[in-house]
């Protein structure tokens, strides 16, 4: 499956630093003040990354979790706005699950990479050949630069189309 000329625009807008920054600073101002970024976003995978520094850290000096959780969503959400992206009539979608696994002290910048991708564009096709809400639960891995786990999410997404207007 290749992608719809809609969802490589979003993907083009999402890995574009100065777009994606504004619209986090206007619709996810705190993901904005983290620094979270998007670096990879196909069809297959996405990896986003979000950097250790003062605003982020906890009392211990570590990584806050609430961070590494906005940006380990991320890593799964680019993806699953990407496969919703242009689709009539259009497909809503939320969260409805998180679990979370922290290995390690998070105490420099943390890549997610979330490999499922191929998931949630069969889960988006079935919900649009069923018309029933479809859920899918993802995998991202949080790794700092020499590769050490520090982080697992898994994420579950639902899907569900809207009524045609």
């Amino acid at each position: 499956m290749t992608l719809s000329p809609l969802q490589a625009r979003y993907r083009k807008r999402m890995l574009n630093a100065w777009i994606f920054r504004t619209f986090l600073l206007f619709k996810i101002p705190l993901g904005w003040a983290s620094g979270m970024k998007v670096i990879e976003l196909e069809q297959e995978h996405a990896t986003t990354t979000v950097a250790h520094r003062w605003l982020n850290q906890n009392p211990f000096r570590s990584m806050y979790f609430a961070v590494m959780a906005m940006a380990a969503e991320l890593s799964t959400g680019a993806i699953a706005l990407m496969a919703i992206e242009g689709i009539k009539p259009g497909i809503a979608s939320i969260i409805v699950g998180m679990e979370g696994e922290f290995v390690k002290r998070a105490t420099t910048r943390v890549k997610f990479t979330c490999s499922e991708g191929n998931h949630v564009f069969e889960a988006v096709e079935r919900c649009i050949q069923s018309g029933e809400s479809e859920t899918v639960k993802l995998r991202t891995e949080g790794k700092t630069a020499d590769g050490t786990l520090v982080a697992v999410f898994h994420f579950t997404w639902s899907f569900k189309q809207r009524k045609k207007a």
